[in-house]
């Protein structure tokens, strides 16, 4: 299992990078990514303490450099991606239109177009949106996460019909939010996907760690 979507106490998340990085292996998981919320005020901060953890780790599971852009307006979203790698971030995930917050309109589409990793719980996302990150190898998240997970049904749909790839993660913030493989395929089962979907879905979160450089 690989989860690329999780949060530590360098933002919201309960447990300090080394307890996340235990749990998740303790259950399964191969390669994780921190990815605790920025935006322009503190991208190189939070960048710089997941960074340095990620070099010096020990532990069996890989773990992936991250963030999440949240709640930043379309329009500075480019810059707060180029500053995270710039800073040494791998995995670029930016908050999505969730049917469940207030997110801004637009923010869906100038994620894709910055070039982020995946588009987290990107609620009714458009079809014209979707065909552009299949076009842009953007990764469409299918959510773990109570509240952002009911749009999954849709955002499953919609990715399939524009041939965008997808990933399933737990946005976890709790050692209660992680999820082993087998939950995690009853997630994926229960947007409607199939049982062949789905394990085309880990397939694709282990091509996406495969092709970070």
């Amino acid at each position: 299992m690989i989860d690329l979507h999780m949060h530590t106490v360098f933002s919201d998340g309960e447990l300090i990078p080394a307890e996340m990085a235990r749990r998740a292996e303790a259950i399964g998981h191969k390669v994780i990514a921190i990815t605790d919320h920025v935006d322009q005020s503190n991208v190189e901060h939070v960048a710089a303490g997941i960074v340095r953890f990620c070099a010096e780790d020990r532990h069996v599971i890989k773990v992936l450099p991250g963030v999440e852009i949240t709640h930043v307006t379309p329009g500075k979203i480019a810059d707060v991606a180029k500053r995270a790698r710039a800073a040494g971030i791998k995995v670029i995930v930016v908050h999505g239109e969730t049917i469940v917050e207030p997110v801004e309109p637009g923010t869906n589409e100038a994620a894709i177009d910055a070039g982020i990793t995946i588009l987290a719980h990107p609620g009714l996302i458009t079809a014209a949106a979707a065909k552009k990150a299949a076009a842009a190898g953007v990764f469409l998240e299918i959510s773990g996460r109570g509240g952002h997970s009911f749009s999954n049904g849709h955002v499953a749909r919609t990715a399939l019909e524009a041939g965008a790839k997808m990933v399933f993660d737990t946005d976890s913030h709790s050692p209660r939010d992680l999820m082993d493989r087998a939950m995690a395929m009853k997630v994926m089962l229960s947007a409607g996907l199939t049982n062949a979907q789905a394990e085309e879905i880990f397939i694709n979160s282990q091509r996406l760690v495969e092709g970070l450089k």
